[in-house]
């Protein structure tokens, strides 16, 4: 319990705050609501520390229409079962996490032709 300093007890604090939720819309059911509309809209796609870092230093672009290739990608791998893809067109491609949404690496055309990539289970034509 608490009491104030004039001796009075504060009973109506906890009806309040549910009189308010209860008036707002609010309470854990809207809240469930609004996380199931969210988590059924598209994401998109995110860069890693490490794909941020190798676009800027070889040059690559990342342009919201790339970015809409790039969730696309990951949206059509998904359908497939797809974990880990290799996105690429003929200037660029990168390794992308596909539960994850997750962009991992950026390479540019001259750097495709010396590598082999490995751990990869799909492959999609941007």
């Amino acid at each position: 319990m608490i009491q104030r300093v004039s001796g009075l007890q504060r009973t109506d604090a906890p009806q309040a705050r549910v009189q308010q939720q209860g008036q707002t819309g609010g309470g854990f059911g809207a809240m469930l609501q609004q996380e199931l509309v969210k988590s059924e809209q598209p994401q998109g796609v995110a860069f890693s520390k490490h794909a941020i870092s190798r676009a800027q230093e070889r040059g690559i672009e990342v342009t919201p229409d790339l970015m809409d290739q790039l969730a696309g990608s990951v949206i059509r791998a998904q359908a497939k079962g797809a974990t880990n893809i290799l996105a690429m067109d003929a200037e660029k491609a990168f390794i992308i996490n596909v539960p994850n949404a997750k962009v991992i690496t950026a390479i540019t055309q001259e750097e495709m032709r010396q590598n082999i990539f490995t751990n990869i289970d799909g492959a999609v034509f941007l």
